[in-house]
């Protein structure tokens, strides 16, 4: 039984279509690993007997015929999804006791489909961070270990990533076939790299963001987590559709992003930006991104050199976009309606005052106010405006490149995984772990991290593939031959010694 725990999503979905196996079975298996991973502090809220009854109820369809595209498939949720009577948290305290009377799209679609709900996956704090260490419920570690040095700071733990950590870590320790996130600024394919994963971040607008906790609205979207890229097509495929209560949901018809992965890439060709190539970017992060080129090359693409000539104001123009949302967004937790309250016996200001306070972590609190003041009398244009601007640029830059590549490749993050505090006294270098990433956000553009290798250290890198909107199939079908040329196989160090 315990092999179960190791099955990819498509393994599992095959098995139970089989009946090699049922969903119950296949649900208890994950509950065990769930409950083995405790030490790694992925999940905020495990919710096994939800998912051994949503396991009985997938059997019951598929005796009955009538099975989903997922039945009876296990994952992680990551703690920004709401969910019908279960804690949701967004790791802060601010939503202490907080259990929705409603389902995020998302996630319906999901249960529609006939997957099971392990439980709620840590993240930053409202999916603030780039390294899942801001939670209120305390840092993810990382399944992965470094195997080479011994001094004391080479045995530290890892970050997983952020904001997703949670929900990367718990599928790299094998303890779900798959999970989701959300991807703001590089939440799913940070997250992804740094733990040996695939993380697709889908068109903006391909998947709902209704019922998802807001951090950027303009910026959120969901996607997968999964071991491999046919996993993540069909995860998509199973999140994505209109949704009329999403004034940004795309009126489109979801496609079979599996069907799509025919391993044909030949006459395409691949963009490659030299805007990415930035200073003090890692030896060995240049060599697998040549490694990637070749690889692509060699299935038939050619490789086109290309400009992002407003690459360099991405990061700036996110870090005041999104802060200035996220203000925005966070000024509906007041105490008064949900979560937590303090300084009840003090007039509403004071109320206000102590219960963000207290509710809003540091880099919550920073952020809030980094947006505050870019939105205020006299810096709105200096400011805030002007990042939109940039922001339009950013977008333009990667239109004129479609009009010449299929696709653009480029590594995922600037390092791999990080020691757990390392960068937590400086803000910028934290948020320098975005500067590959935030480009394709701000322009609204799919784009998905495959794990293509290990450092020198032992530690999984990632390769980033962009794609043109709304042309996730395409996308994925690079990916596709890309993690097929990788072979990336190896296992992280919790699973191996487990």
């Amino acid at each position: 039984m315990s092999a179960l725990a190791g099955l990819t999503l498509t393994q599992a979905r095959d098995g139970l279509e089989k009946g090699d196996f049922s969903s119950a079975e296949l649900t208890e298996t994950c509950i065990a690993a769930v409950e083995a991973a405790r030490p790694l502090n992925a999940m905020i809220t495990e919710t096994p007997e939800k998912a051994l009854e949503m396991a009985r109820a997938s059997d019951d369809r598929r005796a009955k015929g009538e099975a989903g595209v997922l039945d009876g498939v296990p994952l992680a949720i990551k703690d920004l999804f709401c969910t019908d009577g279960v804690l949701t948290t967004a790791a802060s305290h601010i939503l202490d006791g907080f259990e929705p009377p409603y389902e995020s799209t998302v996630t319906a679609n999901l249960w529609r489909a006939g997957a099971v709900m392990l439980g709620k996956a840590n993240l930053d704090e409202f999916a603030m961070g780039s390294s899942n260490t801001t939670s209120f419920y305390g840092p993810v570690e990382n399944p992965w270990r470094r195997t080479m040095g011994d001094g004391e700071g080479d045995n530290r733990k890892l970050v997983p990533g952020g904001s997703s950590g949670g929900s990367a870590a718990i599928v790299a320790a094998r303890a779900a076939p798959a999970s989701i996130g959300t991807d703001t600024g590089g939440s799913i394919r940070q997250p992804a790299a740094f733990c040996g994963l695939v993380g697709l971040k889908p068109t903006y607008g391909r998947c709902s963001r209704w019922g998802i906790v807001a951090f950027a609205s303009s910026l959120d979207q969901a996607g997968p987590i999964t071991r491999t890229v046919r996993d993540a097509a069909l995860m998509l495929r199973a999140m994505a559709g209109h949704d009329p209560k999403d004034s940004t949901s795309a009126p489109l018809d979801v496609p079979d992003f599996a069907a799509a992965m025919t391993g044909d890439i030949r006459g395409l060709k691949i963009g490659i930006p030299a805007e990415y190539r930035v200073d003090g970017m890692s030896p060995e992060i240049d060599g697998l991104w040549q490694q990637g080129i070749d690889w692509l090359k060699a299935a038939g693409a050619e490789p086109v050199e290309i400009s992002l000539p407003h690459t360099k104001y991405a990061l700036p123009t996110y870090y005041i976009v999104a802060p200035a949302e996220a203000s925005s967004n966070l000024a509906r937790y007041d105490g008064v309606r949900f979560g937590l309250r303090e300084g009840g016996d003090r007039d509403l200001t004071g109320m206000y005052e102590e219960t963000r306070g207290a509710g809003f972590g540091r880099e919550v609190r920073r952020r809030v106010l980094i947006g505050t003041y870019v939105l205020s009398a006299g810096y709105y244009d200096a400011y805030y405006l002007k990042a939109q601007k940039m922001r339009t640029l950013i977008a333009n830059d990667f239109k004129a490149a479609f009009e010449t590549v299929d696709a653009i490749l480029a590594p995922t993050t600037p390092s791999a995984a990080f020691a757990i505090g390392e960068k937590q006294d400086d803000p910028i270098a934290m948020y320098m772990n975005d500067v590959f990433a935030v480009p394709a956000s701000l322009a609204g553009l799919p784009a998905i991290s495959v794990p293509a290798g290990l450092d020198g250290a032992g530690l999984p890198l990632g390769l980033q593939l962009i794609g043109k909107a709304f042309e996730e199939g395409a996308l994925l079908n690079v990916a596709g031959v890309l993690e097929e040329a990788a072979r990336f196989d190896a296992a992280p160090a919790f699973v191996t010694a487990t």
